[in-house]
Parts: structure tokens; C-alpha cells; sequence
């Protein structure tokens, strides 16, 4: 009778444990998926901010005080100042969760080198899709009489001549001097001879004309070395003037230490070439 009692009571026992344990399980079930919303932020949404065009640390404490994570590329825009945010992903407006790394493009603090291109003979609308495809920018441009009407007879960065394939930093001003066709002003042929180079170079410049010299012997100080002979000359063989137009070229020959006999002054058909100087 005893075992009888005793068996009862073990069976019992044993299936309220079960039962404890089951009952257990379910709470413990119920109780991690209640908190399992609040433990990863199930249901917390925020909304992304327009950053762009902010400097880069306003941007990052902007992002940092809402609670976004943040990584940074970098790209290059001429038009911006340094270390400002260019874009972001996720875009202006989307909703995210808490913690969402936000992608941020922030312009270069140093420009990048880029080659730069070659742009004599083209068009200055050539020139300029050109240019910014290189990410430079078109400077000044001013116009030279010759017989390529609005093509790029030269290409200047920094007021020098810049050659083709040089590195130079994106961003930069390349300024252009375009031909500006054959001027309609018909004038007398300047007299040189006798003068300075310096000073031949200032009456040709004066009156749109390009030039090409000639040395005719080993010179020390060009601006200070004398014309000798200019072909054409001022006058023809009839004794009248020769006349020009703008843009149309002259060429010379000087020496170091010309003297009055070594002046010439008649017509002269003597070609000019071999320069030493051209403009």
C-alpha cells in the first residue's frame, strides 16, 4: 500500500515539474520576442538629413548627434570649396534604422593633376568641351590677328605658354588667344631698321603684325641688339611704301653690334629663316 502511495506521489510530482518547465519555456518565449524589438530597434525609424554642400565636420555632427555611423570617400570638384560634402547614400529623406551607416563623398582638399590637352587649331567651343572634360577651366580670351579666324593659336596657364601633356591641377584656368582673322587696314610697312630688337618688337606688336628674327651672330642681350635688314622693307624698289595689313608678318634680321654700314635699307628679297625668335 505504501509503494502504491509513494508511486502516486512520484508521478505527480514528476509531471508538475514538467509542466513548471513547459510553462517556463512559453514565458520565456513571449518575454524574448517582446524585448527583442526594443533590443534591435524594431519599429525605430529616422529620417536622413540633407548634408550635401555642408562643410565636411558640420556634416559628420549632424549625422554622429542623430545616431548615424558614417564612411567617407573622396572625389574632386573644381566648383566646390575643399572638404565639402558632394553626396551621401542613402539619399535626403529615406527612412532608416538607428545606426545606419550613412556613405559620404567629400571633395579632395588637394586637386588632382591631370594632362593638359592639346587645344591649338580648334574651335573655341572645341576647346572648351575639351577643357572640361578635363576638368579645367576656360580663363581669359583674347584675339590676334591671323588668318585662322577663331581657332587657338595658343594656350596660356599662368600667363606662359603651357605645352600640351604638361601636369597641371584640375580646377585650373587655361586662358586662350584666338586668331581674329586678317585685319582690313592697309598701312606702310614700319621702318626698323636701326632699331633695337626690344624696340622692333614694340612697333610690330603695335601695329598687329607677327614677326620672325633672325641672329646673325652670337648675341649677349637680345633686347639691346640692332635690326639690320627687315624683309619687306619700308619701301618698294619705286621708292614708295610697301603696304600691310594686320596680321600679316614681317621678318628680320639682327646683330649684336650693328653698325651705319651694316644698315640696309633698300628692298632686299633675302628670305628669313632659321629663326631664332618668332611671335
Amino acid at each position: 500500500m505504501n509503494k502504491e502511495v509513494k508511486s502516486t506521489g512520484f508521478k505527480n510530482s514528476f509531471r508538475m515539474n514538467v509542466l513548471a518547465i513547459i510553462g517556463l519555456c512559453i514565458v520565456l518565449y513571449f518575454l524574448f520576442f517582446a524585448m527583442l524589438g526594443f533590443i534591435t530597434g524594431h519599429g525605430a525609424q529616422l529620417k536622413v538629413p540633407n548634408i550635401v554642400g555642408k562643410p565636411l565636420k558640420a556634416g559628420e555632427s549632424q549625422l554622429k548627434t542623430i545616431g548615424f555611423d558614417i564612411q567617407i570617400d573622396s572625389a574632386y570638384d573644381p566648383s566646390k570649396k575643399a572638404l565639402t560634402i558632394l553626396g551621401q547614400e542613402p539619399e535626403v529623406g529615406e527612412i532608416v534604422k538607428p545606426g545606419r551607416t550613412i556613405f559620404l563623398t567629400v571633395n579632395k582638399a588637394e586637386p588632382p593633376k591631370t594632362p593638359m590637352p592639346n587645344l591649338n587649331g580648334l574651335s573655341l567651343r572645341s576647346a572648351i568641351m575639351i577643357l572640361n572634360s578635363s576638368k579645367l577651366e576656360l580663363g581669359d580670351t583674347t584675339y590676334r590677328p591671323d588668318i585662322a579666324q577663331g581657332a587657338v593659336l595658343d594656350q596660356l596657364f599662368n600667363g606662359s605658354i603651357i605645352r600640351p601633356g604638361q601636369m597641371i591641377p584640375q580646377g585650373s584656368k587655361i586662358s586662350l588667344v584666338l586668331g581674329d582673322g586678317l585685319g582690313n587696314t592697309v598701312f606702310d610697312v614700319p621702318d626698323i631698321v636701326g632699331l633695337s630688337y626690344a624696340e622692333a618688337v614694340a612697333m610690330l606688336s603695335a601695329n598687329n603684325l607677327l614677326f620672325t628674327a633672325v641672329a646673325s651672330d652670337e648675341i649677349t642681350d637680345t633686347a639691346s641688339a640692332i635690326v639690320y635688314m627687315q624683309v619687306p622693307s619700308a619701301l618698294n624698289e619705286l621708292g614708295t611704301a610697301n603696304r600691310l595689313r594686320e596680321g600679316d608678318e614681317l621678318g628680320f634680321y639682327f646683330k649684336q653690334n650693328a653698325t651705319q654700314e651694316d644698315l640696309i635699307h633698300e628692298p632686299s628679297g633675302a628670305p628669313v629663316n632659321d629663326s631664332s625668335d618668332q611671335k
